[in-house]
This record gives structure tokens, C-alpha cells and sequence, in this order.
């Protein structure tokens, strides 16, 4: 296993109830697990957790079997590939440049490229399908070549795992399936990833495993015909919902209008 955690529990300073708790989950070689919820579920805060940023109350995370806190933050660089939710190009570089920035963990402050980083840096800008972006400005990139650059840094690490916080977070419908495919493919590969997004329908398209949080508790964890179920997800999100198959017999969720 990749990654794994027991009973994770979480509560900021000054807060009367945890953020997160009760919450276990691992992630194997070639896994895509999705983490789904309503806004403040705590989805963000059991990312942090599962990466060591922030402390917990209780629980515990494991990368590659050791605890999280015994790892050094170069060397779980070397493991775990990270893409935030958030992030501006405030001092733009070429695509190339930026993908490269990737290589830090294994070059150091002070190291020289050598051919293994180009290589790596090459690999990865295929992988994420932005080879032919090497020269852009990353000022002058839509807003889902950013996140395939985003990834393919990421990717540059040679992660063993994946982590990504919503990262189809403002796209259009080309741009959010153009990250799914690619993150499937990456599974595929053997990249364990552990994806949070608010786009159920295609989590429970391209995920094998759901994990649905309320209120900072685990809902619900396992396939994707397991977790979205009308009662559950009704309870979850406060709202009626119908739930039918897709083609490919992934579950789809239809929001129902008062009275349907």
C-alpha cells in the first residue's frame, strides 16, 4: 500500500467540534480514489492531514509504511506529487522551465541538471500531454493547459502517488474531461492517485473507489455503485437526488426539482 491512515482526526485551534474524524483510507499502486462531499465536508483539511501539514488529534498515516511524521520533506517530495487547489503563475516561466521546477526534491538548492532530470521532465510533459507547450509562457495559458503543466511538475517528482485538490476547478467541459482522462490514464500506468473533486458524476466514472464525507465523517467509502445511493446522498447534500446508470454502468446523479 501507497498510502494508508486509521481513524484520522483533525480539530483546528479554538474550534468547538474536529474538522475531520473517524476517517481511514488507503491507496494502492494503480488506484484512483476520489474523495467527494458538499463544500465544508472536510475534504481539503484529510488531504492536509493524509501530507502531514497539518497535526492530528488522532489516528494515524502511513507512506510506504512509515508514519508520516518520521519522513523528511525532501524525501516525501521524492514519493508524493502534490497539485493544490489554488495557484497563480505570478512570475511566469516557459512550460518547459516550470515542469522542471519538479526536479527540486532530487537536484537540491545548489544541483545541476543532469540527462536523467531532462528525461524525467520530458517523460512527464508527455504524459500530461503539454510536449507541445514547452516554449508558452505560462502567462499565456487557458486555464486547463495550466493544470496539465500543474500536473505534469507533479509529475516530474517521479510520485509514486498523486495527490490533486480539485484541480477541474473553474474549467469548461473540454478542459475537466481532459483532466480526468489523463488522471485514469496515470492510474492505469500505475500511479496511485487520490483525487478530491466536487464533479461526483465523473468520479464515479473514472474512479474505482469513492470516499463521500459529511461533516467531516466518512458517509460512505467504497465503489462508486456502493457510495451514491439516493438515501445516502440525499442525507449528504440536503437534497433530493435520482441515480441511474451510465453507459459504461457508472452511477449518475440527477438533482430532482422540489415536487419531482
Amino acid at each position: 500500500m501507497i498510502l494508508s491512515a486509521t481513524g484520522i482526526e483533525v480539530r483546528y485551534p479554538h474550534t468547538a467540534r474536529s474538522a475531520v474524524r473517524d476517517v481511514d483510507i488507503a491507496v494502492g499502486e494503480g488506484e484512483l480514489l476520489a474523495v467527494v462531499g458538499p463544500n465544508g465536508s472536510g475534504k481539503t483539511t484529510l488531504l492536509r492531514a493524509l501530507l502531514g501539514a497539518v497535526q492530528l488529534e488522532a489516528g494515524r498515516v502511513e507512506l510506504l509504511g512509515r508514519p508520516i511524521p518520521a519522513w523528511r520533506p525532501r524525501d516525501q517530495a521524492r514519493v508524493v506529487g502534490v497539485v493544490t487547489q489554488r495557484e497563480e503563475s505570478l512570475f511566469p516561466l516557459t512550460v518547459v522551465e516550470t515542469v522542471a521546477l519538479g526536479r527540486y526534491a532530487h537536484l537540491g538548492p545548489l544541483g545541476a541538471e543532469g540527462a536523467r532530470d531532462r528525461a524525467a521532465v520530458a517523460e512527464a510533459m508527455h504524459r500530461a500531454n503539454v510536449a507541445e507547450l514547452a516554449a508558452r509562457r505560462t502567462d499565456t495559458l487557458s486555464g486547463g493547459e495550466w493544470q496539465r503543466v500543474r500536473i505534469a511538475r507533479a509529475l516530474a517528482q517521479e510520485p509514486r502517488l498523486l495527490v490533486l485538490d480539485e484541480p477541474t476547478s473553474s474549467l469548461d467541459v473540454r478542459h475537466e474531461m481532459e483532466v480526468f482522462e489523463l488522471l485514469h490514464r496515470l492510474a492505469r500506468q500505475g500511479t496511485a492517485t487520490l483525487l478530491v473533486t466536487h464533479h461526483i458524476n465523473l468520479a464515479a466514472r473514472y474512479a474505482g473507489r469513492l470516499l463521500l464525507l459529511a461533516n467531516g465523517e466518512p458517509a460512505a467509502s467504497g465503489p462508486p455503485d456502493f457510495v451514491l445511493q439516493p438515501d445516502i446522498l440525499a442525507r449528504v447534500f440536503e437534497w433530493p437526488v435520482a441515480v441511474s446508470p451510465w453507459r459504461d454502468g457508472s452511477p449518475q446523479i440527477t438533482p430532482l426539482k422540489p415536487g419531482d
